[in-house]
């Protein structure tokens, strides 16, 4: 039999890819989006394997009845795909009560409220795979997008306690971690704090970085996300693509190295030994 999806932010980028890679093998998607226009081209390719739902992840109740909608339609939900959410561009300093919130509205409420709404139909199910979409940027960091940085970590702080909980009711939950790709990322959806001049060095610098910055082609992750979720025993977490890897071993032998350094502090603070 083939797996019934559950797929946000399915316009584009990577949502649209995965969508389309289950299609093709016959599988089910309940495809959403904010604009449910941008669904007509799977409609109207792969017709009643097809559930467009309108969908604005940050209502609770909308995502509740969006995802018992599809469980209801399609009679089970055996893959959900957490993936709609976007980039927040700003330094620290620059960011503004309402990007911080709208961003972790998005990236990390929105995410959790679908989760909550399909774990009840998993556990009485006994099975289904929950992907989370966080990014490299959920396990380390750059200068710039500190906003996306705290939305994307506590996604995976979130996931790794969930991934722990549910592990008994048969319900897998796999964090997928893409380094760059050429989804429009930039371009398409991204918000950008108002600019303070005191950073516009930092700014080239980042600039300049990422003028030579290798992006993959996300029509490549369609057979990496079958892989996914066909695996007997998937992982907790998975990166996409080339650089994610070199960059996370460099940050985390640095943080090793340097907890390492401060152990003795570390250990004292302790206080004395039983």
């Amino acid at each position: 039999m083939g797996k019934t999806w559950f797929i946000t932010g399915a316009s584009k980028g990577f949502g649209r890819q995965w969508a389309e890679a289950a299609l093709d093998r016959g599988d089910q998607v309940a495809a959403t989006a904010r604009d449910i226009q941008t669904l007509d081209p799977l409609v109207e390719t792969y017709g009643e394997l097809v559930l467009p739902i309108q969908l604005d992840v940050t209502d609770r109740e909308g995502s509740r009845a969006a995802v018992a909608g599809a469980a209801g339609h399609f009679g089970r939900l055996d893959v959900v795909v957490n993936n709609a959410g976007y980039g927040h561009f700003g330094m620290v300093e620059e960011l503004s009560e309402a990007d911080i919130r709208e961003q972790l509205e998005t990236n990390l409420l929105g995410t959790l409220w679908v989760t909550q709404a399909a774990l009840p139909i998993m556990r009485e199910q006994g099975s289904g795979h929950i992907i989370q979409v966080t990014s490299e940027g959920g396990v380390t960091a750059f200068p710039g997008i500190g906003a996306y940085h705290a939305s994307k970590w506590a996604v995976e702080g979130l996931t790794q306690s969930l991934a722990q909980e549910v592990a008994t009711l048969g319900i897998q939950v796999t964090m997928v971690e893409p380094g760059p790709y050429g989804t429009d990322w930039l371009a398409v959806g991204a918000k950008q704090s108002r600019k303070e001049s005191a950073y516009d060095t930092v700014r080239d610098e980042l600039s300049r970085s990422w003028d030579g910055l290798a992006v993959g082609d996300p029509r490549a992750t369609r057979s990496a996300i079958l892989a996914v979720v066909d695996a007997k025993e998937p992982p907790l977490r998975i990166f996409f693509g080339k650089t994610p890897l070199e960059d996370v071993t460099r940050d985390y032998k640095s943080r090793l190295a340097t907890w390492n350094e401060w152990q003795h502090v570390s250990v004292g603070a302790s206080g004395p030994s039983a």
